[in-house]
């Protein structure tokens, strides 16, 4: 039988690891969890990923034996609550971190000090979903496609007003990819998180943003908002009578946005690969993944080092994106 080499240099670290951390440590390591958990939603409640962190927190506990409590640190993009997991929690798995392709791999390309560093300080664990960005609009709006809104942006140019959850997020850079790839000149309206954003939308205060799918499921399906367009490689399965951008007339808007679990840097191995294997279970269950998908969800799983090489690939990416776009901080 050949031997797996990889497999014992994993060993000998986590038995380093062990001697490293002492007895006391050590034992408090392997009867892992003690005590309640806390996973970190570095946006406001009642968003998307406040929604998915409370469904996946409920089957974490359930995995774990112990509560999963979700503290809401919003602000800056997302990088009040992920510094604090990284810079100002133990590095010991009972706080987690719910980061996202803003707050790993965008963010470090627009702020010159985040408070943390995502590829030093932060720890993969698992990916946990995926959803793509869409245009909606009003329902009192005129706008029934997304050449209406093309017509009417080149009618007047700098004049049409589109909301996003803030200057840098996925959904500001989503509008900076339509405009750049339908030719058109808008004009961005920032918001203190998506939910106030979509209010205005639905107030007829603005016309339209970009916004992530399962935010807006249900307002479509109560006929107050159309969604015209979504910002993927693919209709989403719930929405199919949505065209992608590129079926739209307006290729090259692609904005999907990911979503995953990490802890501090330096969580012992045993911990980190415990999360792991619970998180993955959880992710697994039809009973956790049908409602969500239901909403417009993507539900995935990774090895942390898949997890760990996505957030350089898009890293790189989003630099070279935000470098063309010229979005700069306010």
């Amino acid at each position: 039988m050949p031997v797996d080499r990889r497999l014992f240099a994993q060993l000998g670290l986590a038995a380093c690891a062990a001697c490293a951390l002492g007895p006391a440590a050590a034992a408090e390591s392997a009867a892992y969890p003690t005590r309640p958990l806390t996973l970190v939603v570095p946006y406001p409640a009642g968003g998307v990923a406040d929604q998915f962190a409370r469904s996946f927190a409920q089957g974490l506990s359930e995995r774990l034996g112990q509560p999963v409590v979700i503290d809401n640190r919003a602000g800056a993009n997302g990088n009040i609550g992920s510094a604090y997991v990284a810079r100002n929690q133990p590095a010991d798995g009972y706080t987690l971190l719910l980061g996202s392709l803003s707050t790993l791999a965008i963010n470090p390309q627009l702020y010159a000090s985040m408070g943390y560093e995502p590829q030093k300080d932060l720890q993969p664990i698992t990916l946990t979903h995926q959803m793509p960005n869409v245009l909606l609009v009003g329902a009192q709006t005129p706008y029934r496609s997304v050449a209406d809104v093309v017509a009417a942006a080149k009618a007047q140019p700098g004049r049409l007003v589109f909301g996003s959850a803030g200057n840098g997020n996925t959904m500001h850079l989503a509008g900076v990819l339509f405009e750049k790839n339908s030719g058109t000149q808008l004009v961005h309206a920032p918001y203190k998180g998506g939910p106030p954003a979509l209010t205005d939308v639905l107030g007829g205060q603005i016309p339209m943003m970009f916004n992530n799918l399962p935010a807006v499921t249900g307002h479509r399906q109560a006929g107050k908002v159309r969604v015209l367009a979504v910002a993927d490689t693919k209709r989403s399965a719930v929405m199919p009578d949505v065209p992608t951008f590129a079926e739209a007339g307006v290729p090259g808007v692609v904005s999907v946005v990911w979503n995953g679990i990490l802890v501090r840097r330096g969580t012992p191995p045993d911990v980190a690969q415990r999360l792991n294997r619970e998180s993955v279970a959880v992710l697994q269950q039809p009973a956790f993944r049908q409602p969500l998908e239901a909403q417009g969800y993507e539900v995935l799983n990774s090895t942390p080092d898949e997890f760990e090489a996505l957030i350089r690939k898009d890293g790189i990416a989003m630099r070279a994106l935000v470098k063309d776009a010229g979005v700069k901080m306010d």
